[in-house]
């Protein structure tokens, strides 16, 4: 059974910082892309930032010098670090392992920004 388990979302002060954790299971991890997406209200669902299996990544440039995506495939875990948030940043973070044609999600975790 595959399993993807964010943490590490809440509330924080615009110009702060977080790191989302991802934890897969279930998966050979190393070989999947991983993404982070997130969904604000109202909004359709952005693709936020991908990391392949051996390092690469990409960035949406909404994000761009701010987000940090990364991965530990000895921990099957893949991390966002996010600085200088802003208000527009206040999203559901999910993360994706996407291989084709497999692709699974998480259930998300929320960030919100807000003096």
């Amino acid at each position: 059974q595959v399993q993807l388990v964010e943490s590490g979302g809440g509330l924080v002060q615009p110009g702060g910082s977080l790191r989302l954790s991802c934890l897969a299971s279930g998966i050979t991890f190393s070989i999947y892309y991983m993404n982070w997406y997130r969904q604000a209200p109202g909004k359709q669902r952005e693709l936020v930032a991908t990391i392949t299996g051996g390092g690469s990544t990409n960035y949406a440039d909404s994000v761009k010098g701010r987000f940090t995506i990364s991965r530990d495939n000895a921990k099957n875990t893949v991390y966002l670090q996010m600085n200088s948030l802003k208000p527009e940043d206040t999203a559901v973070y999910c993360c994706n392992a996407f291989i084709a044609p497999h692709s699974y999600w998480g259930q998300g975790t929320q960030v919100t920004v807000s003096s």
